[in-house]
């Protein structure tokens, strides 16, 4: 049944940045979807809020508190991730970080936290998290990208750098451990109202021109992401692996 291909249910997911904008957007979705969903982010008191809004959809929710910028933990990370609902079948690397420093005055420690959480994270995270989706045959993994995996934008660079690397990192993901039955890919999203993206909406001009330039006239609602992100994480994607599916409006397309 066509159903079937969309159905997460029996399924555990981890996603990471689900304490607010395009993570808890995709935490709560796959939680719809019929996923049990373990939330990891930073912050504890917005973890029990995205954990009250999933279960009140009717998912099974459960957050775990942890600063995945600190690489050298993470295999421990990974391991309470597995205590909690088992080891995950789907793994959504969303946790981001965007300075927006101009080339000149982005500092040595802010570029080193930028891509140790974009783009480190997401694979060593990962890599502790794929023995156990190759002992089942079968797993899922949504990277983050962004209209900067491609693009330059003002004041980007080091979000850029990391970004552009979370494109090519997905493609090498895919070609290390797709013979496994893990597919990996990435959403790569364009203009939506999160608060990485704060100052960009605060200032209703370029909200405005950012609109005018895609596709369909419009910016991103962060609900446009769940169909997409189900795709991905659902067996309706099992011959798909190693692409960077833009969600933008078209914006990528003028």
């Amino acid at each position: 049944m066509t159903e079937d291909l969309f159905n997460l249910a029996g399924r555990t997911a981890c996603v990471t940045g689900a304490s607010s904008g395009i993570g808890r957007a995709i935490a709560t979705a796959l939680a719809r979807a019929g996923a049990a969903v373990v939330g990891v982010a930073r912050r504890e008191a917005r973890l029990g809020d995205w954990m009250d809004e999933a279960r009140t959809a009717g998912g099974r929710a459960v957050a775990l508190a942890a600063d995945l910028s600190d690489i050298a933990e993470l295999a421990a990370v990974a391991r309470r991730i597995s205590a909690l609902l088992g080891p995950p079948d789907v793994l959504v690397n969303a946790a981001g970080l965007n300075p927006r420093k101009s080339a000149e005055t982005v500092t040595p420690a802010e570029w080193q936290r930028t891509l140790e959480l974009n783009l480190s994270a997401p694979f060593f995270l990962a890599q502790a998290l794929v023995p156990a989706m190759r002992d089942k045959g079968w797993g899922r993994i949504v990277n983050i990208a962004s209209l900067q995996s491609e693009r330059a934008f003002p004041k980007g660079i080091a979000y850029g750098a990391s970004k552009g690397g979370v494109a090519q990192l997905t493609r090498a993901m895919a070609e290390a451990w797709s013979g496994d039955g893990i597919a990996c890919n990435a959403l790569a999203p364009g203009f939506f109202p999160t608060e990485l993206t704060a100052a960009v909406f605060e200032d209703g001009e370029t909200a405005a021109r950012n609109a005018a330039q895609t596709c369909m006239g419009r910016n991103g609602r962060l609900e446009d992401l769940a169909g997409p992100a189900i795709f991905l994480a659902s067996p309706a994607s099992d011959y798909v692996t190693g692409q960077v599916l833009y969600v933008d409006g078209g914006f990528t397309a003028k």
